[in-house]
């Protein structure tokens, strides 16, 4: 079952229309096909490689991914739980200034997110249809679990076209 777009800000309505899947599951088992085989794709010349003046290194996007999926994942977690406390949202360019990704090796970052999406493929398996459906607030809009599952899902995969595009 597709995300309802009106229990969603419709920011986030772009990347669930990068997951075209309708089976969650589905969805989770081609998505993280794609990003390992992105991961496994980037040469070693390019991980510090950025496209303009004031643009993330590949690194970094890889970095950024990683973290949005645990806020986004953290956000689910919280609604599914049924915790009603209204979450802030997170300023991505400051995680990015403070993530240190220059001192991490890539093998290092490319475990990293396998794990955290092997965490999110395990949470979001665990979830049944009342918990996909609780709903909470976050950065000042609702939203609500399958939503979350399919946003870090699109918002990686469009990280994963961004670089494809313009870095390498």
């Amino acid at each position: 079952m597709r995300p309802d777009l009106s229990l969603v800000g419709s920011w986030y309505h772009g990347y669930i229309s990068l997951v075209p899947e309708d089976n969650l599951a589905e969805a989770f088992k081609n998505h993280t096909f794609r990003l390992e085989t992105f991961l496994n794709s980037i040469p070693p010349e390019k991980y510090d490689h950025t496209y303009g003046p004031g643009k993330w290194t590949i690194k970094q996007v890889v970095q950024h991914i990683i973290d949005a999926e645990r806020v986004f994942a953290y956000r689910a977690l919280r609604f599914a739980r049924k915790d009603e406390t209204p979450l802030p949202g997170f300023d991505e360019n400051l995680f990015a200034d403070n993530a240190k990704t220059e001192n991490r090796s890539w093998s290092a970052l490319v475990e990293e997110c396998k794990a955290v999406r092997l965490s999110s493929v395990l949470m979001f398996s665990d979830f049944d249809a009342e918990q996909l459906d609780a709903r909470g607030t976050a950065s000042g809009s609702g939203n609500y679990v399958l939503g979350w599952a399919y946003i870090l899902l699109g918002h990686a995969t469009h990280h994963i076209n961004i670089v494809q595009e313009r870095y390498l």
